[in-house]
């Protein structure tokens, strides 16, 4: 069956893997070129790409009507995305008689739009997947193939999490790839009224509000924790702190203004106070300098009064 691919990534780079294990016939990838400002910490599909002799395009519009027309020329059987980053046209997802599927990393109609690793730790779920679907001209709207359920440990950050998800991507997609292959795939309508949809995250989103609870704190740290931007705070003079790591504390109670720094002299420990709890700093960043446990405390001795995160 042959295929044309919309990949990036390390979702892309899994999901590649798993149509030729399944047998189909990839014939050209589209894919897009490394963006300078971003931290690419993940598999380049170009790469994988080369090794197989397979020819991957970057166009900067695939929806233009000359990519159309040699998209048309290819014949493909089925078309597939793999966290491909644009929207397909809808004259593109005419062309393949066998349809035109997204990979999407959650449990659809839940979480549809971008970034949705990230706001499943924001939002402290417990539970998220991965759905293969029809694309449509909504976004992650159209009839579901498959899921796979992931479950979210408490310690799990944007990339362990990720691993998950490309691992429960391969094993969803042995089981229906051989579906699509023989016209037998399943078509279940999303349910609407349970869908929900989160835009995309910009760096400034990372900004902490100490008025939240310790554990709210918490998830929004370890979602954007590296290789993102970070979560981050002002001291009072408007130095800017990363927060890398930080544990929640939430049985602690304690008349500290949110977002005061509190000392704990015989352990060498630094705390913030949050709105309910405290979190413990394991891991920050000031001026360009990384600092971590207890040289965190040698850090803030410096001050006779503890200053308060803004």
């Amino acid at each position: 069956m042959k295929s044309v691919v919309f990949a990036y990534h390390n979702m892309g780079v899994a999901g590649l893997e798993a149509l030729l294990r399944n047998g189909f016939n990839v014939r050209t990838i589209f894919s897009h070129a490394d963006d300078p400002g971003e931290k690419c910490w993940f598999a380049s599909v170009a790469d994988w790409a080369k090794g197989r002799d397979i020819p991957v395009l970057s166009p900067e519009d695939v929806n233009k009507p000359e990519w159309i027309g040699h998209i048309a020329a290819l014949a493909p059987d089925t078309i597939f995305s793999f966290y491909y980053r644009k929207m397909l046209c809808q004259e593109i997802l005419n062309i393949p008689a066998a349809g035109a599927y997204n990979l999407h990393g959650s449990l659809l109609p839940a979480y549809r739009g971008r970034v949705p690793v990230n706001w499943v730790l924001v939002n402290g779920e417990r539970q998220t997947g991965v759905t293969l679907h029809n694309m449509v001209a909504k976004p992650d709207a159209g009839d579901m193939v498959g899921q796979k359920a992931v479950d979210i440990a408490f310690e799990d950050t944007a990339v362990s999490l990720y691993d998950k998800l490309c691992r429960a991507s391969s094993a969803l997609l042995d089981e229906v790839l051989p579906l699509i292959r023989t016209g037998n795939a399943p078509r279940m309508v999303q349910d609407a009224s349970k869908a929900s949809y989160f835009g995309g995250r910009k760096p400034e989103d990372g900004c902490i509000n100490w008025s939240w609870t310790a554990t709210r704190i918490y998830n929004l740290i370890r979602a954007v924790t590296d290789p993102y931007p970070g979560a981050f705070s002002f001291l009072p003079d408007g130095t800017k702190v990363l927060v890398w790591w930080g544990v929640p504390e939430e049985e602690v109670s304690g008349a500290d203004e949110a977002g005061t720094v509190v000392v704990d002299k015989e352990e060498e420990k630094v705390y913030i106070a949050s709105g309910a709890g405290r979190i413990r700093l394991l891991d920050i960043e000031i001026n360009g300098i990384r600092i971590k446990n207890s040289a965190i405390w040698q850090y803030f001795r410096q001050y006779k009064n503890m200053p308060v995160l803004k």
